[in-house]
């Protein structure tokens, strides 16, 4: 039986994810921002050369880093989104070096990319007309691209994909769905644009800007944003994820197994 992709029904089932397991997202949110700025501190304390291969092997091991953490989010969004079906362990939600490596090279793509845009641009930079158009259609082009790939990585934790076929898959399941895909992405930009007015409005609500506290207030104010945005953005892409995969399946799945 075929299942269309339902925007509606994506936004209730994040939301039924959201509301089971808020307490856990946020903790594991904290620990993971707080274990990031830690290694970053750490690894900034045992880098004294300035030459060009040692600030690469940084960057790649930030990478690195990044990935691990990011990966072991989206794994435990899977493991509490089935939680009710078997148990688990915090093993289950720590992704594999291969898993890390897949998300660097695929990272590594987008900013080869990128990097190759910049270069078109400083060559065409003399020609005024022409790159007036040109960076509408860059603009364009990559934001096309990064939403139909954008579920490369939840491919990479839920079927261990390496690079290329995550990416093939992700434009397979975001096939006919694009504008749908636009639609929730905007509904994610207009909750984030909400949070952080709400949380504006209390700072200036209470706390004037010539309070000494005022720089305490905003760090505190930045890690409630986070705590909040974060978990519900990768819930939203996860769940999207699945509802995507669901309605690609010629099966009569139990329609709780794709929350």
């Amino acid at each position: 039986m075929y299942h269309p992709f339902s925007i509606i029904e994506t936004i209730k089932s994040a939301w039924d994810v959201l509301k089971k397991n808020y307490i856990s997202l946020i903790i594991y949110s904290i620990i993971t921002l707080v274990l990031y700025q830690f290694i970053s501190i750490l690894t900034s304390l045992f880098y004294f050369t300035d030459n060009l291969y040692s600030k690469m092997v940084v960057v790649l091991f930030m990478m690195l880093v990044q990935s691990y953490l990011t990966l072991s989010f989206y794994k435990l969004i899977l493991t509490l989104i089935h939680k009710e079906y078997y148990e688990f362990e915090f093993k289950d939600i720590v992704p594999t070096f291969k898993m890390a490596l897949n998300f660097v090279s695929v990272a590594l793509a987008f900013v080869i990319l990128i990097g190759v845009v910049i270069l078109i641009n400083f060559f065409l930079r003399e020609n005024t007309t022409l790159m007036f158009v040109l960076d509408k259609v860059e603009i364009l082009s990559l934001a096309y691209l990064l939403i139909r790939s954008v579920f490369c990585l939840c491919f990479i934790v839920d079927d261990d994909s390496g690079p290329f076929e995550a990416l093939v898959q992700s434009f397979r399941i975001t096939k006919n769905n694009f504008f749908k895909l636009v639609a929730i992405i905007l509904i994610v930009f207009l909750f984030i644009a909400i949070l952080l007015l709400i949380i504006n409005g209390v700072i200036t609500l209470f706390i004037s800007e010539e309070s000494k506290s005022m720089a305490y207030v905003l760090k505190i104010a930045g890690i409630v944003w986070f705590a909040i945005s974060f978990p519900t953005v990768q819930v939203m892409i996860m769940t999207t994820y699945k509802r995507l995969v669901y309605s690609h399946q010629d099966v009569d799945d139990d329609i709780a197994e794709t929350n």
